[in-house]
């Protein structure tokens, strides 16, 4: 089994639903029949070693080379960490950031935290997209503060309510590492 497949499987087992009747609110209040809760993938050891192997070499086979990876707190913040501990032991660093939903009310006042500044090339990442929403504010954020994006790379596309397509329009390339076909149960 190659490491996208030991991944799925990972994802099945422990972040996916499906039901044959749409039972599973989503964000934007419409019904669905699968639910992806990434969390369990993304912040189990496994989990994590995969994701942040994965993709980095998608990033590399797509030719980019980022100063930082991140996007909108919390479902990114996995994947960047992994990324960049996975790019430093390869001896490729790439650096992880936070965009947070709110900036803080204390302190430096910052809507991003990590090490990145403007004028810097990133990816913003997230784990599952539907509408495109977290992304696109992640996008938003992060032009605001003069970060140049190279790329939008998503854990599962949902292939759902037009969210790549929505991110798209932005101006913005988006990948995926899977999408929801690499889990739905076939039809018989």
């Amino acid at each position: 089994m190659n490491l996208k497949e030991n991944l799925v499987e990972i994802i099945k087992e422990r972040s996916f639903q499906y039901s044959s009747e749409p039972k599973f609110r989503l964000t934007s209040g419409a019904m669905s029949n699968f639910y992806f809760n990434m969390k369990k993938t993304t912040q189990s050891p496994d989990g994590l070693y995969l994701v942040g192997k994965i993709f980095f070499e998608k990033i590399r086979e797509l030719g980019l080379y980022p100063h930082a990876i991140g996007g909108l707190t919390m479902g990114a913040d996995p994947i960047a960490y992994s990324v960049a501990l996975y790019s430093f032991s390869v001896k490729e660093p790439i650096q992880a950031f936070v965009i947070r939903k709110e900036p803080k009310e204390h302190g430096l006042k910052l809507p991003i935290e990590g090490n990145v500044t403007a004028g810097d090339h990133v990816i913003i990442i997230d784990d599952v997209i539907t509408t495109g929403g977290s992304t696109i504010k992640a996008i938003n954020i992060a032009k605001e503060n003069g970060l140049i994006i190279d790329a939008v790379i998503v854990l599962v596309d949902r292939c759902e309510q037009n969210g790549r397509q929505n991110i798209e329009a932005l101006g913005c390339p988006v990948y995926d590492i899977f999408t929801v076909n690499d889990f739905i149960p076939l039809k018989k």
